[in-house]
């Protein structure tokens, strides 16, 4: 490259970065929350200004995302976060208003209402101990062992520049409803009516939920916790959803089409006569993953899309198997993917039989968004920064985080349709696609935009001696209560 072009290279106009755009953030961010501040009112009061100042907080702090960090960093140097913690533990506002509004918007956003995928996940977050609402010994992903943790089950949609959290529900595991939890279940706020459910079992709720909302989308795809499971894949097969479902390598496919069914009786049968359907006709599955060095077995680089690393254009097969669901046979599509030459990985679609095989080979690539999702939510938006106890805490984060999400998801489609990246750039740099904003992006010029007040000296160190008078009086207190044990001893 010359030195003019090189020049020209860091002029932000050419990125589709105008003025206008970056310094009407912190208006935009205004008019999001004028337009969601209605789901905050209560019967009593309006918690619209906590709303915002939690918002920000999100948005616009690097860490330390506690109800007293974000009171102090947002509002006041001298604010102790008890306002903020009430509005977000106590207060009854509607999480769910603000999740389905969120929806709402998405279905009327014009570029969105074809072509959205779901995607369903679940995500865990490691806590210190079990005083938190579903928090228990279970497996942590994240960490890939059992710990003490608190298990969200997330819904994500999908579309090109945009990805977010759409729903949420946290787990509970069986433990938290035996009897000699119920008192526990009452300090936590958890609802009288919440029963036991599966993790599955919660992901079809709120699949359900969404489709009843209007949100568009074209199919759905999750990981093999949901996939392998034949309940689920049959139920969004009944209600004529697609979806593509990853599946253990273990996962017994049939080649040929068995005949099942009910076995007769035996003549002569004395006792129960038979009434689970079985194969009568002796054709035996096979592992999928038995099928990687059958000749019938043939893999095609299918370009998927553009990302930073390259093209990817993993060695794809694709064959018609048929499984048995829930005591139902079921013609499916087997995809099993060559990833980077070195694992292989497979999923179940109820895709029609002539769908193409680039569209089933993009179908399985999809759910690396809701690793983006949960990464973002995560490491930019502090989602695994909640300290809170109480059910009502997760849920009021959860809408939270998803508006902020969907904040940022909004600005990148809306920056990308009016302000347009000069076309050449791509060319200067050899690329077919270039590199989309990221959420740190967003959240950098937002940050610039609207920044944060910051302390005086005088500030701060009235905030140092408010802080030691407080942990002076909590030690007085621990010293009295200690003293008052002794005598009584």
């Amino acid at each position: 490259m010359g030195t003019i072009i090189e020049e020209t290279l860091f002029l932000p106009d050419r990125w589709g970065l105008s003025k206008d755009a970056i310094g009407g953030l912190g208006g935009g961010l205004e008019n999001v929350w004028g337009r969601y501040r209605g789901c905050f009112k209560t019967k009593t009061r309006d918690s619209a200004k906590h709303a915002w100042t939690y918002l920000r907080g999100l948005l616009e702090m690097k860490t330390g995302r506690n109800y007293a960090n974000i009171a102090r960093r947002v509002s006041d140097p001298m604010e102790d976060g008890q306002n903020l913690q009430q509005f977000m533990s106590d207060s009854p506002w509607e999480a769910q208003a603000v999740i389905r509004k969120v929806q709402e918007e998405i279905a009327s956003t014009p570029s969105l209402q074809a072509g959205g995928m779901l995607l369903l996940d679940e995500s865990a977050d490691e806590k210190a101990g079990p005083k938190s609402a579903g928090a228990r010994r279970q497996y942590n992903g994240r960490l890939g062992k059992i710990e003490m943790s608190q298990v969200g089950v997330f819904l994500a949609f999908y579309k090109e520049k945009v990805w977010t959290w759409v729903d949420g529900e946290l787990f509970l595991p069986k433990h938290w409803f035996t009897p000699e939890m119920a008192k526990e279940r009452k300090r936590l706020g958890i609802p009288e009516e919440r029963q036991f459910a599966t993790k599955v079992e919660l992901g079809w709720q709120m699949i359900q939920r969404v489709r009843a909302q209007g949100l568009p989308f074209e199919g759905v795809a999750c990981d093999d916790l949901y996939g392998r499971n034949q309940w689920l894949r049959q139920a969004m097969d009944r209600a004529g959803i697609l979806y593509m479902a990853e599946v253990p390598e273990n996962t017994q496919v049939y080649l040929t089409k068995p005949d099942v069914g009910v076995p007769p009786p035996t003549p002569g049968q004395v006792g129960r006569f038979p009434t689970r359907s079985k194969v009568l006709n002796g054709e035996q599955p096979a592992e999928v993953r038995q099928l990687i060095t059958s000749p019938q077995t043939h893999f095609q680089r299918y370009p998927v899309r553009h990302t930073e690393r390259g093209l990817l254009n993993d060695r794809f097969s694709m064959r018609r198997i048929w499984t048995i669901r829930e005591g139902e046979l079921a013609e499916e599509w087997l995809v099993i993917r060559h990833e980077d030459d070195q694992r292989y990985t497979y999923a179940l679609s109820n895709a029609p039989a002539d769908t193409p095989s680039e569209r089933l080979a993009w179908l399985k690539c999809v759910r690396h968004f809701v690793e983006r999702t949960n990464q973002d939510s995560k490491s930019e938006i502090g989602w695994d920064e909640l300290q809170a106890q109480k059910f009502r805490a997760w849920e009021h984060h959860l809408a939270m985080t998803i508006l902020a999400t969907w904040f940022i998801a909004q600005t990148k489609e809306e920056w990308a349709e009016k302000y347009a990246r000069d076309p050449q750039l791509a060319q200067e740099f050899e690329l077919k696609v270039l590199p989309t904003l990221s959420v740190a992006n967003i959240r950098e010029l937002l940050i610039a935009t609207m920044p944060l007040p910051e302390l005086s000296p005088d500030q701060a160190t009235q905030l140092v001696v408010k802080h030691l008078v407080n942990r002076s009086r909590s030690t007085r207190s621990r010293h009295k209560s200690q003293r008052k044990k002794q005598d009584q001893s």
